[in-house]
């Protein structure tokens, strides 16, 4: 055994546990997410139940909201075994590259938005996403390195593998973030019947969304975690504009956008509105019944081509077949 072939099995086996901490750092990550999405449907039905009680009995819920406070504050606390640890002591070494000029780099500007749209707000996700481009990288530059050692192009496969690396992650996110930008638009003409329906029966706009959030979360999975966002940033003190700012604008839909202003404006203006939003519905159903005409059209097209190279052979063996069958056979019987 040589020394290139022990060096390169030495960095094998390195990037072999850097893939190993980064899916420990996914694995914390996904397990943190489906504990705060659990415990903030709990809070949310308690804050709602303790809100109609409140009301009920024109009490205050001063210690349901401190209650409240507290868990928020709570929630980020380290829970689990010697994996969730290490991912969090991952995440907090990653944190603190955030901030540098190379953070800025790996997690450009771009990358933050995606995330934002992917539902990944806080700075562990930034965190181990940065962790996940560092760590590709290194796990497909070694590979290279570990596959190609000898040959004369080693430095071209070294520097696409770490390219590629380096992209993965973000390819992931952007597909999940362009997978939940159509499920929102999607989710918009039910999300706006819905809330035309409870506006109508009398709700005001926090019961509205709290429908919304509590009942209705299997019927818009995405809308029903964004509102929730947003209403927790409203019950901290930001304003109505300032909490749906974000879903107005993360999935650059200008439907979406008109929506929220809609709603924005009922909040500090109140009145009626029933009859614009069954336009506005009215709007968006006639815009995606166009949206399938269109596609419908470009797929009759795609088919042509489809047809050509499977129907049209058979098509022509079985109509002009037999007379080619018969002028060979007629051919055959003259030289005789």
């Amino acid at each position: 055994m040589t020394a290139h072939t022990v060096f390169a099995l030495a960095l094998l086996v390195a990037a072999l546990g850097c893939a190993l901490l980064g899916v420990l750092a996914f694995t914390g990550l996904a397990r943190m997410q489906r504990s705060a999405r659990t415990l903030d449907h709990a809070l949310d039905q308690r804050a709602a139940s303790s809100a109609a009680r409140a009301i009920a009995s024109g009490k205050q819920t001063r210690q349901t909201m401190d209650a409240r406070d507290a868990a928020d504050a709570g929630r980020g606390r380290p829970k689990g075994g010697p994996l969730s640890r290490l991912a969090d002591v991952l995440s907090r070494v990653a944190v603190g590259w955030l901030d540098t000029p190379f953070g800025a780099i790996v997690v450009a500007p771009e990358d933050r938005r995606l995330l934002d749209r992917c539902g990944f707000l806080d700075a562990n996700a930034r965190a181990r996403f940065f962790a996940a481009r560092i760590g590709c990288a290194a796990l497909l530059l070694l590979l290279a390195l570990a596959w190609f050692n000898g040959e004369p192009r080693l430095a071209v496969w070294m520097i696409a593998g770490l390219a590629l690396g380096f992209m993965l992650p973000k390819w992931f996110v952007r597909r999940r973030a362009k997978a939940r930008q159509r499920a929102v638009a999607s989710e918009l003409p039910m999300f706006v019947d819905l809330l035309r329906l409870l506006q109508g029966v009398g709700l005001s706009l926090d019961q509205t969304l709290q429908v919304m959030i509590n009942d209705f979360a299997t019927v818009l999975p995405v809308f029903s975690q964004e509102l929730a966002l947003a209403h927790r940033q409203f019950t901290t003190g930001r304003t109505r504009e300032q909490s749906l700012s974000r879903l107005a604008t993360s999935y650059e839909s200008d439907d979406l956008n008109a929506v929220m202003r809609l709603v924005v404006q009922v909040d500090k203006h109140g009145g009626a509105v029933q009859e614009p939003l069954r336009q506005f519905g009215d709007r968006l159903r006639e815009s995606r019944r166009a949206t399938l005409r269109e596609r419908t059209g470009a797929l009759t097209v795609k088919m042509t081509g489809v047809m050509v190279v499977t129907l049209l052979p058979a098509l022509l063996i079985m109509t002009a077949g037999p007379g080619f069958v018969a002028v060979f056979h007629s051919l055959s019987t003259m030289h005789r």
